[in-house]
């Protein structure tokens, strides 16, 4: 099966070779990036054509020589595995090794690779330069390089957890995500890498950043694990104004899930990477889940928060019984969780939702965006920690949003009201764990945008040993159906908030429920 994880896009290292910086540090990053927002941008110079235009195979074919890794030899448990330019990644970027403050360039090295074919292996230019790379730790024995963490297109990366298989990707930014005049993609053009010492449990990086409307530095400095945390620091730039501006942005895959019809022809459950977007507000103290939609046409929601304490596209559903998939293994999907350091005042949270004919497309993204627009006077400062893991990498309190399913409410054991659907949230864990089986939980249910609710109760589900609300709603004519709910008892919040949105024109009504 072949994944397109990132989007074609015309990015290529254009910078001069430098003389050996000495007394390296952040500082120095940052000021290159203010530097180059101060000149107009030049967009770096693309690799050759016969690479851009490689077919997967042949590009798959270009395979980096293990043994050739950074650091093979040394006593440090971080190998660094450089990724070829060619397909979706149409530039080189520049890549350095810092030690004790002195930097030095790490030169390509055609014989690093080995190459699908002679022809393919002549043309490869001897100063073709690297798209980016992959770092590597021991999770299996000292013997082993297991890759945790990738960085390559755009400002584009990839983590995972020691039990996950790649699924969702991080950015450096979003800019314009979703909006009519289209999306930019700024992209990381230089890395400097700080060689680790032989005990070292995490590494250090910096990455340059340009754009179009945009120049940025960046301080990464990751641990993998069970989790894998990457702590970003970030300085940026603008060279104009930006309209939306998407910090610790997040991108994933949703093709369909229990929550939606089964796409014809598809005999698997479920195909996803993630299943829903979490959010932590810190103003009200309010968790709220989003199960994530294939929508038809595009749709962006924006959650308001006042100092916003996280943010994630979660993969919940971790059951192989459920994507019954032996090659894509979506159940070992990471889910990604954003803790930003200090507040980060009034903003939203923004979901981008994109419609997708298959899973070979990315087509969700989530990112915090400021109120307002960001003017080119400015220059902005944001921390966070993104980690990546289970599905409890979050590590909220309440009880969760476990499963939704919805149907024509006018089927048998739907319900009887015509132009209604029926809607099923199920919960467990937290609060609801030590609930016993007739303890007087209740819901809270309330109807957005004109949906009328019509009934609502709550019942243990005793097979499943989960607490299943179950809503009759009714939407208004040619309006989306909107609700938000939650479970208490007593004063006592027990859950978080469900929160669900489906638009008019859906499928859903009088069309069989496919479980």
């Amino acid at each position: 099966m072949i994944r397109f994880f990132f989007r074609a896009l015309p990015f290529v290292l254009s910078m001069p070779l430098l003389a050996q910086e000495q007394n390296f540090d952040f500082e120095t990053v940052i000021g290159k990036a203010r530097e180059l927002a101060s000149r107009p941008y030049a967009a770096p110079a693309q690799v050759p054509r016969f690479l851009r235009d490689l077919n997967y195979q042949d590009y798959q074919g270009i395979r980096f020589k293990p043994e050739s890794s950074l650091w093979h030899d040394d006593e440090t448990p971080f190998k660094v595995m450089m990724i070829p330019p060619g397909l979706f990644y149409n530039h080189a970027v520049r890549i350095n090794v810092v030690n004790q403050g002195a930097v030095d360039p790490v030169n390509f090295e055609k014989a690093q690779f080995t190459y699908p074919n002679p022809d393919i292996e002549r043309l490869v230019p001897a100063d073709m330069g690297y798209a980016g790379f992959k770092l590597t730790f021991p999770f299996d024995g000292p013997d082993v390089m297991n890759q945790f963490l990738v960085f390559a297109g755009a400002s584009y990366y990839r983590a995972v957890g020691k039990e996950n298989n790649f699924g969702l990707s991080g950015r450096g930014i979003a800019v314009n995500t979703g909006l009519p005049g289209g999306e930019e993609f700024p992209s990381f053009i230089e890395f400097w890498l700080e060689k680790p010492a032989a005990d070292a449990e995490s590494m250090t990086f910096y990455g340059l950043l340009d754009g179009k409307s945009l120049a940025g530095a960046y301080k990464f400095t990751v641990t993998p694990g069970e989790e894998t945390a990457l702590k970003v620091e970030s300085a940026l730039f603008p060279r104009q104004s930006v309209e939306m501006l998407g910090l610790a942005p997040l991108t994933s895959m949703f093709y369909y899930g229990e929550n939606t019809l089964l796409p014809p022809g598809e005999w698997r459950p479920e195909v996803h990477d993630s299943d829903g977007l979490l959010i932590h507000d810190g103003g009200t103290d309010e968790w709220l889940w989003r199960p994530l939609r294939n929508p038809q046409p595009l749709s962006i929601d924006y959650f308001a928060t006042e100092n916003v304490r996280g943010f994630g596209l979660i993969q919940r559903d971790t059951d192989f019984h459920n994507y019954m998939d032996l090659e894509a293994r979506y159940e070992t999907r990471p889910s990604a969780w954003i803790e930003p350091e200090g507040d980060w005042g009034r903003g939203q949270v923004v979901l981008v939702q994109l419609p997708t004919s298959d899973e070979t497309n990315d087509n969700v993204v989530a990112f915090w965006r400021t109120d307002g627009q960001i003017s080119k006077e400015q220059s902005l400062h944001f921390n966070y920690t993104a980690r990546f893991g289970g599905d409890r990498v979050a590590n909220e309190p309440l009880a969760r949003a476990v499963d939704t399913y919805l149907g024509d409410g006018m089927r048998v054991g739907g319900g009887d009201q015509p132009g209604s659907v029926r809607v099923i949230a199920d919960f467990a864990g937290g609060p609801l764990a030590d609930r016993k089986p007739d303890a007087p939980v209740v819901g809270h249910v309330s109807g957005l945008q004109d949906t009328e609710v019509l009934e609502h109760f709550v019942e243990y589900v005793e097979p499943l040993q989960r607490w299943r609300l179950s809503i009759l709603a009714r939407p208004a004519a040619d309006r989306p159906l909107s609700l938000r709910a939650y479970l208490s008892q007593n004063e006592d919040t027990l859950s978080e908030t469900w929160s669900y949105e489906l638009p008019p024109g859906s499928g859903v009504l009088g069309v069989m429920q496919r479980k």
